[in-house]
C-alpha cells in the first residue's frame, strides 16, 4: 500500500451469489474467533520474535549458495554506483538530492545550482549527513523528506526511525545546515506539517487519545505560531474517526503560498478546505472524487476519479485532467468556470501529474506506453502541447519548479535505461544524464501481448524475453492490480542483471484494479469484483502457457503489498499452474486486515469485514482462509519487514506458519527495518533482492 492519496471509490453494490468464482463462502474456513496464529499479531513480542528468528535461519540457509554472493555482490555494485542519476527536487533554482551509497548507507541530504546540476559532475553542497545523526533506541534513520518554507531558509525534515510510515520532524536552517534547537519539533508520529508563513505550521499528529482516525492517521489539523509551546496550538480543523486522515498541505505561486487542507473521507473521496489569514476555512466547491495534483495560473490541478456536473455547466467525464480557478473562487466566493485541459479516451488514461509556474505537465498513456503533454494558459485559451521525448516506453515528470521556468523529465524502457531531460521552459526537452545500461539487452526482445479474461475483457501484458527462445522459457510474472497503480515500462535493473541475464524471463500484467486505463479499468475490479484481478492475472499466466512462452512447472509468481495479496489469492486458486510464488510485504488475511497497521483505510477498496455480506465475499478469496490442508501448493518465499507499520508483517507471519502446519514448502525473511519497503538501505535491498531471484532460480531450476 502507498501512503494516504485521496480519490475515490465506487459505492458497494448488493451481494448475490457472483457466478465464475473459485471458491464459494460456505467453503471458507473462518479463522477470526478461533485463530491458532494469533500470538503472531504481538509484532514485537518475545514468542513471535523468537518464531521470525528461527525462520530467518532457515532463509540464510540460501546464502550458503555460491550463487548468492555474486548476485549480492551485483545488485550492491549497482546500487552504490556513482554513474546513477540523482533524483532531483527542484525549488526556485535549486537541485535538491537525496543521495545513498557505500560511503552513505543511510545517506545525504544535498544541494547544488540547476547550471551545476546539469554538468557531469555537479558541485554538491552536503546539507544532512543521515549517517552522523545519533540513533535512536537502537534504530538507524531513515530520510523521509523536507518541507520547504517560501525563500528556502528553513524547512521541516522528517526522519523514520527504522523506515516506517511514523516519522520525528525537526525544523532545519538551509543556511547553517544545522537544526535550530528551538524550533519546530514533533515527536515520532504519522505527522503532516506544512509552513504557513515563514514563522507558523499546520500540522495533524498523534495529539492523544481520540486525536487519530481508526486507520491511525491525524483527523485534527493545528495552527502553531512560532516561539509558543506546542499545547497552544490552534485548532483549525477536525475530521471524524471513520475518515482516513486529516491533512494540511501547501501550494506555492509565483507571488503567494496557498495552505489548504484535505479531509480524505475513504481511501478515493476527499473534501477540500481553504485556510484563510485568520486561520478559519472555507470549502472549495469541488467534486469530492477530484484528487489535486498542483497549483498553476492560479488555478487548482486536479484529476477526476468519477463524472463530475458542476452547477450550471456541462459534466466532465471520469478521468479528465482539470483547472478549478481559485484565486478567482477565494475573491468572489461563486463557483468559478471549470476548465477541462484533457479528456482521456479508450484505453488511455492521465498518470502523472507536476505543475509549476509556467506550466503543467501530465504524462498521458495510450495502451500502457506514454507521452508527456505540456498545458499553459494564453489568452484565456488552454494549449496543449505534446514533447519530443521518446516513444513505446514510459516517460516522466521528474521534477518542475514552482517559481521558474525550468523542468526536468524522464524516459525508460524495459530494455533502455532512464535518461533525464531538462527543460527550460520552451517545450524542448534535452538529454542531460543517462544511466548506463546494467544489462546486456541485445538478446532480448521486450514484446505486449493480449490474454481474454474470463469474462471477456482483453488484458494487455508485456512480455521480456530472448529473441530466439529456445522453447518455453523460466519465466517471472509480475502484478499489483490495485489501487489505481499502473504498471508502466521501467528498467527493471535488479531483474535484466540477475535474471535475464543468467538465463530467465519476465512479464508484467496490466490487470483490472490498476490505473493503465484510468479510474473505470481501477473500479472494474474493486470490493465485490475483486476476483475480476485473479481471473486476469491467471489468464495472463495461462496465455503465456497457449503461447509456449513457458510452462507451469517453469512459471513463478511475484508482487507486493497489494500485490502479495494478488499472488496469494491466485497460488491459493490455482496451484497447478505455478512453479513458485515470492509473496512480498502481503495482505492475506482479509478478514482482520481492517484490524491491523493502516487497514481501515483501505476499506474503500477492498471492503468492510464487519459487514457481512462484504465479509461473505472477502471470505471467498482471503488466502488465509481458503489456503487447505492437503492441497499441493508451489513453493512460496513470504518477505516483509518488522518495521512495517502499513501492512505490518502480520500477514506473512500467519500465512506462513499456516502453511508450515499443512506441511507446505515454505520460506519465510521478515527484515527489522526498512518499512513497507522491506529495506532501508542498499545493503538491506540487495540481499532481500538476492534472495529472492536466488530462490526463484532454485524452484526453477534456473541453470546458470
Amino acid at each position: 500500500m502507498q501512503r494516504v492519496r485521496r480519490r475515490s471509490f465506487l459505492g458497494w453494490v448488493s451481494l448475490g451469489l457472483i457466478p465464475g468464482l473459485g471458491v464459494k463462502a460456505a467453503d471458507a474456513v473462518s479463522m477470526t474467533d478461533n485463530d491458532p496464529y494469533l500470538w503472531l499479531e504481538d509484532i514485537h513480542g518475545a514468542k513471535a520474535l523468537d518464531w521470525v528468528k528461527a525462520q530467518n535461519v532457515r532463509s540464510a540457509a540460501l546464502k550458503q549458495d555460491p550463487r548468492y554472493r555474486a548476485d549480492y555482490d551485483a545488485l550492491l555494485a549497482m546500487l552504490d554506483a556513482q554513474d546513477r542519476i540523482p533524483s532531483p527536487e527542484l525549488i526556485a533554482g535549486t537541485v535538491f538530492n537525496f543521495w545513498q551509497d557505500a560511503d552513505h548507507v543511510h545517506g545525504i541530504w544535498r544541494r547544488t545550482s540547476l547550471a551545476s546540476y546539469a554538468q557531469a559532475a555537479p558541485q554538491w553542497e552536503t546539507l544532512l549527513d543521515v549517517d552522523a545523526l545519533p540513533a535512536e533506541a537502537g534504530k538507524a534513520w531513515v530520510f523521509e523528506g523536507a518541507q520547504h518554507a517560501r525563500g528556502l531558509a528553513r524547512c521541516l525534515i522528517s526522519l523514520s526511525p527504522g523506515g516506517g510510515d511514523a516519522v520525528v520532524v525537526r525544523e532545519f536552517d538551509l543556511r547553517t545546515k544545522q537544526f535550530i534547537g528551538d524550533g519546530f519539533s514533533l515527536p515520532e508520529a504519522k505527522s503532516n506539517v506544512v509552513y504557513d508563513g515563514a514563522e507558523n505550521v499546520l500540522f495533524g499528529s498523534d495529539f492523544g487519545p481520540g486525536s487519530l482516525t481508526d486507520s491511525g492517521y491525524p483527523r485534527i489539523v493545528k495552527f502553531w505560531k512560532r516561539d509558543s509551546p506546542i499545547d497552544s496550538a490552534v485548532t483549525v480543523y477536525e475530521g471524524t474517526a471513520k475518515d482516513v486522515s486529516v491533512q494540511p498541505f501547501a501550494l506555492h505561486g509565483e507571488t503567494a503560498t496557498h495552505v489548504m487542507i484535505v479531509r480524505s473521507v475513504d481511501f478515493y473521496k476527499a473534501e477540500y478546505r481553504y485556510v484563510l489569514p485568520d486561520a478559519t476555512t472555507l470549502a472549495v466547491p469541488l467534486s469530492e472524487w477530484a484528487d489535486v495534483k498542483g497549483f498553476y495560473a492560479g488555478c487548482l490541478i486536479a484529476t477526476l476519479r468519477q463524472d463530475w456536473t458542476p452547477e450550471g455547466q456541462p459534466k466532465i467525464a471520469e478521468g479528465s485532467l482539470i483547472a478549478f480557478p481559485l484565486e478567482e473562487f477565494l475573491a468572489t466566493r461563486e463557483l468559478p468556470h471549470i476548465a477541462v485541459l484533457f479528456t482521456p479516451g479508450e484505453r488511455v488514461a492521465v498518470q502523472e501529474i507536476m505543475s509549476g509556474r509556467d506550466a503543467v505537465y501530465a504524462t498521458i498513456f495510450t495502451n500502457v506506453t506514454g507521452a508527456v503533454h505540456a498545458f499553459r494558459l494564453q489568452d484565456g485559451q488552454w494549449r496543449d502541447v505534446k514533447l519530443a521525448l521518446p516513444e513505446g516506453g514510459s516517460p516522466g515528470v521528474t521534477a518542475v519548479d514552482d517559481f521558474g521556468s525550468s523542468a526536468f523529465f524522464s524516459y525508460q524502457s524495459f530494455l533502455t535505461p532512464t535518461t533525464l531531460y531538462a527543460d527550460a521552459g520552451d517545450d524542448k526537452p534535452q538529454g542531460i544524464k543517462a544511466l548506463p545500461a546494467r544489462f546486456d539487452a541485445t538478446p532480448f526482445v521486450s514484446e505486449q501481448f493480449e490474454a481474454v479474461s474470463k469474462d471477456g475483457t482483453k488484458i494487455p501484458y508485456f512480455v521480456v524475453h530472448p529473441k530466439a527462445p529456445n522453447g518455453p522459457q523460466p519465466m517471472l510474472l509480475y502484478g499489483y492490480g490495485g489501487f489505481e497503480i499502473s504498471l508502466n515500462p521501467w528498467y527493471w535493473t535488479g531483474a535484466g542483471k540477475v535474471w535475464l541475464g543468467q538465463g530467465g524471463s519476465y512479464a508484467v500484467a496490466n490487470i483490472r484494479g490498476g490505473g493503465e486505463f484510468g479510474p473505470a479499468w481501477h473500479s472494474a475490479a474493486m470490493q465485490f469484483y475483486r476476483q475480476r484481478a485473479y481471473d486476469d492475472f491467471i489468464a495472463v499466466a495461462e496465455d503465456m502457457v497457449t503461447r509456449g512462452l513457458t510452462e507451469p512447472k517453469k512459471l513463478a509468481i511475484m508482487g507486493g503489498s497489494n500485490g502479495g495479496l494478488l499472488v496469494g489469492a491466485t497460488m491459493v486458486q490455482r496451484p497447478d499452474l505455478f512453479g513458485a510464488v515470492v509473496c512480498q510485504v502481503p495482505l492475506l488475511d482479509m478478514l482482520r486486515f481492517t484490524k491491523l497497521g493502516a487497514g481501515p483505510s483501505w476499506v474503500a477498496e477492498y471492503g468492510d469485514p464487519d459487514v457481512p455480506e462484504q465479509r461473505a465475499y472477502l471470505q471467498t478469496y482471503s488466502p488465509y482462509q481458503n489456503v487447505k490442508k492437503g492441497e499441493k501448493y508451489p513453493p512460496v518465499f513470504f518477505v516483509t519487514a518488522t518495521s512495517d507499520d502499513r501492512v505490518t508483517p502480520v500477514h506473512a507471519r500467519k500465512m506462513a506458519a499456516r502453511m508450515e502446519e499443512f506441511g507446505d514448502d515454505v520460506l519465510f525473511y521478515e527484515n527489522t527495518e526498512g518499512g513497507h519497503s522491506a529495506a532501508a538501505d542498499h545493503a538491506q535491498q540487495a540481499e532481500m533482492n538476492a534472495l529472492t531471484f536466488l530462490y526463484l532460480a532454485e524452484k526453477l531450476t534456473l541453470e546458470r
